[in-house]
């Protein structure tokens, strides 16, 4: 029977004929439907990139997946999986498994030899094709997309793996496969084993943002192989897997680059808290079940997705790091650590735990327990992180870009020493990191924007996403009306939560002409939105919709 369980789906009650022995294996059959959930998109052809033939995918993470199949839908349980899926005559489909062939009327059979929690299983049926970049590795996307994937991903992701492989011990997957999604897939990238999810905003054109790859790589480590028993730590996934980016980073791009992606991340936590207040339960790394704050007894561990796992994460993770005070000592421990925990779901104790156990000389001088800096601080007090890892490296990059945007922000522009600032060599961060600061210091005195865009075609005339979305940012919190379109055309392109909600809040917040904007591009792209970001910009727009 069916018995009520939450707003986000129902608890299934099977009785045995009769009681079972321990470790007696059962086989339990279940016929069902599904396809009306949350977890299953279905987008229509204009939903998509070719805008020929419609597409299908689900989306587990975090408690999707029990509107797709009947599950134990909790990152504490791990299995094994096959699958056989039949599709209609032109159309592929792709699972994330570690086997899969296809056999004839247009059936693909699928399996996951690996234990895995169920939000990482993972279906998309639509007009795809795909193209090797690696010996391990493929790219798969809409025909029409296909070209540019494989330019901009060929021969990367396996410079990647084997960094990974070399810091965390060996890939276990197999295949390491990207898939770019429809424009309107709302996340930056989802782990799915063997074959990662990404939006197509990665592809740039000149490899600017292949870091989001290497942070779906890590999550092969973090995440995939030793997993959060519960949405509470969600910090165990994403603060390691933050780490572990950084760490690779740093060995292909070297440190200066990686503290500036840092500090991008860094401020992006800093908004976050501002936003939301330091002290808002969320903004804890354990979020606690209690009466007080109920969450997961009703609220969805969805809408508690925000940058404090990540960010704060990655800092206690850099603090323990510091506390051993050498890199290849800790680089040694996380290995040590992935192959204790592999294949389980484990907690922030056990992490801990093992951290004490593996430096006997810290768990004896205490430092679990030093003032400021206690464990249980970290775990269970909101707030901004009690340490924070040293940026300095990035200075020699973010120094120039701070000076660059001071002076943009001057009363009386000096071009003369603006146009001796040669940023033809920045790499996308460094560009990121001047945007930046030019919104925080906007509005700009009058016509400073404006000269801004006209000097700088490479930023405002730009394909890349994220410095799309911060010149979009500066465009109205300038009130530069002439570029609106800009925001238009970006919100019209994809529909990234992370772009979309941040540019509606804006507007919102902005003059009659930008409101106005707001609800002329939300009402003429909301069918191509994820039902989730439909509900968000709704919300911000007081048209009701999430709670």
């Amino acid at each position: 029977e069916s018995r009520p369980f939450a707003s986000y789906g129902s608890a299934l009650h099977i009785a045995l004929p009769q009681a079972p022995r321990a470790g007696q294996l059962l086989t339990l059959l279940i016929d069902y439907e599904a396809g009306e959930g949350p977890g299953v998109c279905w987008l229509s052809p204009e939903q998509t990139a070719g805008k020929q033939k419609p597409y299908m995918y689900t989306q587990g993470q975090a408690v999707l997946n029990r509107s797709f199949f009947p599950c134990f839908d909790t990152p504490s349980v791990k299995f094994t999986y096959s699958a056989t899926v039949k599709v209609p005559e032109g159309f592929t489909a792709v699972m994330s498994a570690t086997s899969w062939e296809k056999q004839k009327d247009n059936t693909f059979v699928f399996k996951m030899s690996q234990p895995i929690p169920s939000y990482l299983i993972a279906v998309v049926v639509g007009d795809i094709v795909s193209a090797d970049v690696g010996p391990r590795s493929r790219v798969w996307a809409e025909p029409c997309l296909i070209e540019a994937a494989k330019k901009e991903y060929d021969g990367v992701i396996e410079e990647f793996l084997v960094v990974g492989e070399k810091l965390f011990g060996p890939y276990v997957w197999g295949r390491y496969d990207i898939l770019f999604m429809p424009p309107s897939f709302p996340f930056g990238g989802m782990e799915n084993p063997c074959l990662t999810f990404v939006t197509p905003c990665l592809l740039a054109g000149d490899r600017s943002l292949v870091d989001v790859i290497i942070h779906e790589i890590s999550h092969s480590w973090f995440g995939n192989l030793v997993t959060n028993a519960t949405w509470g730590e969600f910090w165990l996934n994403e603060g390691f897997t933050m780490y572990a980016q950084r760490r690779i980073s740093t060995e292909v791009y070297g440190l200066p680059y990686t503290c500036l992606e840092a500090a991008t991340g860094r401020a992006l936590l800093r908004q976050h808290m501002d936003a939301t207040g330091e002290d808002h339960p969320l903004n804890k790394l354990r979020v606690v079940i209690e009466p007080g704050f109920c969450l997961f007894l009703g609220v969805n561990p969805d809408d508690t997705y925000n940058e404090t796992p990540y960010e704060k994460g990655y800092c206690f993770v850099s603090y323990l790091a510091h506390l051993v005070g050498n890199q290849s000592k800790f680089d040694a421990f996380l290995q040590a650590y992935v192959n204790r925990f592999k294949f389980q779901s484990i907690t922030a104790d056990d992490t801990l735990g093992f951290f004490l156990e593996y430096f006997p000389e810290l768990k004896e001088k205490g430092v679990d327990s030093i003032p400021g800096f206690e464990f249980d601080r970290w775990l269970n007090t909101p707030g901004w992180p009690p340490y924070l890892p040293d940026l300095s490296p990035g200075q020699q990059l973010m120094r120039p870009a701070d000076e660059l945007a001071e002076l943009w922000a001057a009363d009386g522009l000096n071009m003369e020493a603006i146009e001796a600032v040669d940023i033809t060599g920045w790499r996308t961060y460094q560009l990121v990191y001047f945007l930046d600061q030019v919104l925080q210091k906007s509005p700009l005195p009058e016509g400073n924007v404006k000269r801004l865009s006209k000097m700088y075609p490479k930023i405002s005339k730009a394909q890349n996403a994220e410095l799309r979305l911060r010149w979009c940012q500066i465009v109205l919190k300038n009130n530069l009306e002439a570029e609106y379109s800009k925001v238009k055309d970006f919100l019209h392109s994809q529909g990234k939560q992370k772009y979309t909600l941040p540019l509606y809040r804006a507007m919102w917040g902005g003059p009659e002409a930008a409101r106005a904007l707001a609800m002329e591009t939300f009402s003429a792209t909301a069918p191509q939105l994820h039902v989730n970001v439909q509900n968000y910009v709704k919300k911000i727009l007081g048209l009701g919709g999430a709670e």
